[in-house]
């Protein structure tokens, strides 16, 4: 999957399509926790927002992208915020399958709360959310990544511990 070309500035409609993705996601999310109650629902929301941070902070100020425009956006919003890390730091990092669990919790938590609910009692609007975060979980982020940053990101020609991972030749 290499290619010769990759973005300095990614296209902002690249930017906002993997966005809405992810804000579909976490909507969906929302929803389901909802359906168990407010502590619940804010709970999730919290638990997104720590997520969120933790990758601004701690590892897209080190990325090739910090203060310029990456595929998500994130390399400006943690300019933003955050002191320029050490790109070698991002480059050395070693990623494994345990590290990528915050990230599954995103979706799977959701999900399986939204069985349990239709096993109490079917809904079809619950049905409905479940299914949407499935599918923009699985097969919509895998666009985005696969189609649309991944495959053009200056980071992953330097070094990107994800790429590493998923694409072990």
């Amino acid at each position: 999957m290499k290619t010769t070309q990759t973005y300095d500035n990614f296209p902002i409609w690249i930017v906002m399509l993997s966005n809405l993705v992810s804000i579909l996601i976490y909507s969906s999310g929302f929803f389901i926790t909802l359906r168990l109650g407010w502590i619940a629902a804010i709970l999730y929301l919290v638990f997104i927002l720590a997520f969120e941070y933790k990758l601004i902070s701690k590892h897209c100020v080190n990325c090739y992208y910090w203060g310029m425009t990456c595929g998500f956006g994130k390399g400006r919003l943690s300019a933003l915020f955050f002191k320029r890390g050490d790109p070698a730091k991002f480059c050395n990092n070693e990623m494994s399958w345990k590290d990528m669990i915050p990230d599954l919790l995103i979706s799977l938590v959701p999900f399986i709360i939204g069985i349990i609910l239709m096993i109490i009692k079917f809904d079809f609007t619950l049905l409905f959310a479940a299914i949407i975060l499935i599918v923009l979980t699985t097969m919509g982020n895998g666009f985005i990544r696969g189609n649309l940053t991944c495959r053009y990101c200056k980071q992953r020609e330097l070094s990107c511990p994800a790429e590493k991972l998923f694409n072990k030749d």
